[in-house]
Order: C-alpha cells, then sequence, then structure tokens
C-alpha cells in the first residue's frame, strides 16, 4: 500500500488522520520537523501531511526540505489559519494542496487519495518532456509535421519569393498570422517591415484611418497627421487578418491600392504610392458573402492571387504532441517553473484525442493553463482543464440538494443494472481497457510481459473500476446503496461512474465477461 508521512505535534490530529488514511494507505505519524525528515530520507512515502506551525521548525521550511528529498512527493498543508498569508505562501512554493483543521475525515481521505494518484502518475516515466534539451523541433513556432501541413509549406514555399497578393484561408486558431509571418520571413521582403492589422478589432472609420492614416482636422479628434499602415510598411508586407470583416468603404479603398499601389489619406487630397505586398486572411466563406452582396466581387479576385488552406487541428492531430512540447517549454520558461518535466502518458492520450474546436490557439492555452496551475513536475490528465475531458460538453448530473433536519429519506432509485463500456482506443495497448472478465493476476502477468513501467496504476485503475461495476451490479444500479457499501459518498461514486464510463444499462452484465 502506499505509505502517508503526517508530521504534527498535536496527538489527536495524529490520531484522526490515522484513523481516515489507514483505509486507503499505511500511516506513519511523527511529532517533529526532525523525525518527520528522518523518515522521509528513509524513503517510501508517497505522501506528506504537513503542520505548518512545528515545534522545532516552520512548516515552510520543512517543505523545502522535502522538496530538496524529493520534489515528486505531494505535500498537504494543515492549519487553523485556513486564509492567512502562509497558506497562500505554502501553495505559491508549489504544496500540492492544505486542509483546514479541525479535520474531517472524508475531505481528508478524498484529498489524500488524490494526492497519492498524482504521486503514482509523477513517478510513470513522462510521455512528452518538457525539457528544452529533449526538444526535435526546429525552433520555428509554425510546426506540423502531418501531409496536410506539408502541403501548406510547400505552397508557401512557392509563392514567398513572389510579389502576388496572398488569401490566407482556415478556422479561427489554425495560425494565420504564423503563415504569414513564413511567407515574409522566406520573401525578398524578409528585411523590410511587417505590420499586421485585424480588420474585425476597429470600427469602419478607425480601420481607414489606421491602413490609410489621416490628415490633421479630417474629423474630431484628428489632433495631428497620422501615417497609416500603407505608408509605414512601403517595401514592406502588410498582413491583414480577418480581411472578411472590412466595411464596404475601406473594401474599395483597399482595392485601389491593390491595383494601382496609389492611395490618400483620409480628409487629404494628395495622391500616395506606396510599394506593399499584402497578405490577407479570413475564416469567412466570402464567395458566399459575395453573391449575399456583403463583400466585393474584384476584391476577393484580387485578393486571391494566391490562396492557401490551413488544415483544422482535428485534421493534423498527429501534430498535436510537437505542438505540446513546443508550448510546454515556452510556458516553462515563461512561468519560470524549472520542476516541470512534462505530462504524463494520460494527459497525452486526452490531447491526441480531442479534437480542439478552437485549433492550435486552444491547445496553447490549455498548456499554459495545465503549466500555470501545476504543482507536481509532470502535469496529469487531472490536470488539465475539463473541456478536454470526455463528457465535458454533457450536461451534468443534478447536484444533491443539502440534506435539512426536516428532509425525509429520499426515495430509493430505480434499480438498473451495471455493465462497463470503455471506450478508450487500443492507441496505447488499450492496456487500460481490461474488461471485468479478465482477473488481475493475468493483467498483471500480461504487463510484465509486456514490460510496462505503468504497472501498479494499471492495476489500480482496473481494480477500482471492476469493484466499482460489481458492486453497482450487486445493488442493481442501487447508486445510494453502491456507495454506502464502497463507503464513499454518492457525488464520489458519481464520478467514478463518469471516469470509468461505466454505463446503466436495463440488462445485467460486465461487457467482456460471460456471466450466464
Amino acid at each position: 500500500m502506499p505509505r502517508v508521512l503526517v508530521i504534527d505535534d498535536d496527538r489527536a490530529i495524529l490520531a484522526l488522520a490515522k484513523e481516515a488514511i489507514s483505509p486507503i494507505a499505511d500511516v506513519v505519524t511523527e511529532s517533529t520537523a526532525r523525525e518527520g525528515l528522518e523518515q522521509l530520507h528513509r524513503g517510501d512515502i508517497d505522501v506528506v501531511l504537513l503542520d505548518i506551525r512545528l515545534p522545532d521548525r516552520n512548516g515552510l521550511a520543512v517543505y523545502c526540505e522535502i522538496r530538496d528529498i524529493d520534489r515528486r512527493i505531494p505535500v498537504i498543508f494543515m492549519t487553523i489559519e485556513a486564509a492567512s498569508g502562509t497558506v497562500i505562501e505554502a501553495m505559491q512554493l508549489g504544496a500540492f494542496d492544505y486542509i483546514a483543521k479541525p479535520l474531517s475525515v472524508e475531505p481528508l481521505r478524498n484529498l489524500v487519495e488524490t494526492a497519492i494518484k498524482q504521486r503514482q502518475i509523477s513517478s510513470v516515466p513522462v510521455a512528452i518532456s518538457a525539457n528544452e534539451e529533449d526538444w526535435g523541433g526546429s525552433g520555428e513556432r509554425f510546426i506540423g509535421r502531418s501531409p496536410a501541413m506539408l502541403d501548406v509549406f510547400k505552397a508557401i514555399g512557392k509563392v514567398s519569393q513572389q510579389d502576388v497578393p496572398i488569401l490566407i484561408r482556415g478556422e479561427s486558431g489554425t495560425g494565420k498570422e504564423l503563415a504569414a509571418r513564413a511567407i515574409f520571413q522566406h520573401s525578398h521582403r524578409a528585411n523590410e517591415a511587417f505590420l499586421a492589422v485585424n480588420c474585425a478589432a476597429l470600427p469602419a472609420n478607425l480601420l481607414e484611418s489606421e491602413l490609410f492614416g489621416h490628415e490633421k482636422g479630417a474629423f474630431t479628434g484628428a489632433d495631428s497627421q497620422r501615417i497609416g499602415k500603407f505608408e509605414q510598411c512601403n517595401g514592406g508586407t502588410l498582413f491583414l487578418d480577418e480581411i472578411g470583416d472590412m466595411a464596404p468603404a475601406v473594401q474599395a479603398k483597399v482595392l485601389r491600392v491593390l491595383q494601382e499601389q496609389r492611395f490618400e489619406r483620409v480628409g487629404g487630397n494628395q495622391e500616395l504610392t506606396t510599394d506593399v505586398r499584402v497578405i490577407a486572411a479570413t475564416n469567412r466563406p466570402l464567395e458566399e458573402m459575395v453573391e449575399a452582396g456583403e463583400y466585393r466581387e474584384d476584391l476577393l479576385y484580387r485578393l486571391n492571387g494566391v490562396t492557401i488552406e490551413l488544415p483544422p487541428l482535428r485534421e493534423r492531430l498527429e501534430d498535436v504532441p510537437e505542438l505540446i512540447q513546443s508550448f510546454l517549454i515556452q510556458a516553462k520558461q515563461e512561468f519560470q517553473k524549472p520542476d516541470i518535466e512534462g505530462l504524463a502518458p494520460g494527459a497525452v492520450q486526452l490531447l491526441t484525442r480531442y479534437d480542439w474546436p478552437g485549433n492550435v490557439r486552444q491547445l496553447r492555452a490549455v498548456i499554459r493553463r495545465a503549466v500555470l496551475d501545476s504543482v507536481m513536475p509532470v502535469i496529469t490528465a487531472a490536470s488539465l482543464t475539463d473541456e478536454v475531458k470526455p463528457g465535458a460538453g454533457e450536461p451534468s448530473s443534478p447536484s444533491e440538494p443539502p440534506p435539512t433536519t426536516s428532509e425525509l429519506p429520499a426515495p430509493e432509485e430505480p434499480p438498473v443494472a451495471a455493465e462497463v463500456v470503455d471506450s478508450r482506443s487500443d492507441r496505447q495497448g488499450d492496456h487500460r481497457s481490461d474488461r471485468a472478465g479478465r482477473e488481475l493476476p493475468d493483467l498483471v502477468a500480461r504487463l510484465l510481459a509486456e514490460k510496462s513501467k505503468d504497472i501498479y496504476a494499471q492495476a489500480t485503475d482496473y481494480m477500482e473500476r471492476y469493484v466499482i461495476a460489481e458492486v453497482l451490479r450487486a445493488t442493481d444500479g442501487n447508486q445510494s446503496q453502491a456507495a454506502e457499501l464502497l463507503g464513499i459518498t454518492r457525488g464520489k461514486l458519481r464520478d467514478r461512474i463518469h471516469t470509468y464510463q461505466i454505463k446503466l444499462k436495463a440488462d445485467v452484465r460486465v461487457e467482456g465477461a460471460d456471466r450466464g
């Protein structure tokens, strides 16, 4: 069993902690920082419960020593000052969590159980490293090795040296500006200016002034002359993002620049010339907008000298691991979290199966949030935002109302039967999808034969899923009775049912097992 070390000088706290945690772990108790650190030096400790105020040392100082001994050990602080600056400081240092005194058995047990699982996962070699020396990328921000992205790179190579307008099309978040910068960097204008304007971010009058400039007094608030982007970018490249959101009046002036390289500032009558290469981008259906009279057909044809289509991320999921590693390294440096080692296999499995409606931009945001929130060296699936987890878009089950003294017992749930349905694929050998008909010794033997480095976590995962399914079968799917037999709350049981994808159906069987 896992071993939990509890360091506190209050005997009542030690006794309560031992009673609460002993069903799920072996508990070692010490009353001083010195004795606790000696236990840690002997090894085999999975989680530490640490009092902030100890008789011989400050808990924060002890925590720093624990990190020196083994930074993978989750440390949970116990304190009567749950809102104090000390707790905030502890969390800033990287503590796993804290729990307020007086301790409650069930919250304490649940928190320690979570920490134990984090410790187990953190002991597994990372699937994607966050170390820059392990980075096999080229250092470019525009990443991809899938066939779809190779086609994009080929197209960029063919047109980057040609002074023709380019229209980049693709869903939001696919990296259209990165593609524009790649075109610029490989063009003969690479030593000149590159300016970007988001046409959807400004109203028509401000966008016109931003692009073409204005003369003093051209409109209210025009206190001085302004040089626009077409003038600033003379000799360089101008990237017009969200070109489909450009107002009709501005469309006409942009068309003239593309045709003649001439324009006038707003409120001016002097004709100016420029030499600008225009790269435009959109996620909107311009052809349909032309038919609806919302967009100029001649401007579309002029912009559409060469079109480059960027694929959505769901169509190039093989690029996700490389993107993850790039974003991991960037976030680790930005947030100054040198202890981050990488992503656990379970986290990578989630990220490579998600369909990414927000594309690369969404993936980057998820990785940055995971790095920011992580208190362990290895980022696990539990550390990821709920949006990427299975069932995130499904309506949640109704929460239980808080009990009152006058409330009668809730009626029993209608009996239904439990069937285990595990939709996880065989992409990693389907180690975690052993059905209830396979005995645990067979599972362990197979994992040993495959030289798995994740035997403990997989066996534990199998056992918990099997036990919960069997108890639900025995109670005909009655969750109240099952939770009572399991010794957990109904809320936790619902969480486990969701995690293990247990479906409550009308027939009593566990998939993969012949029960007659």
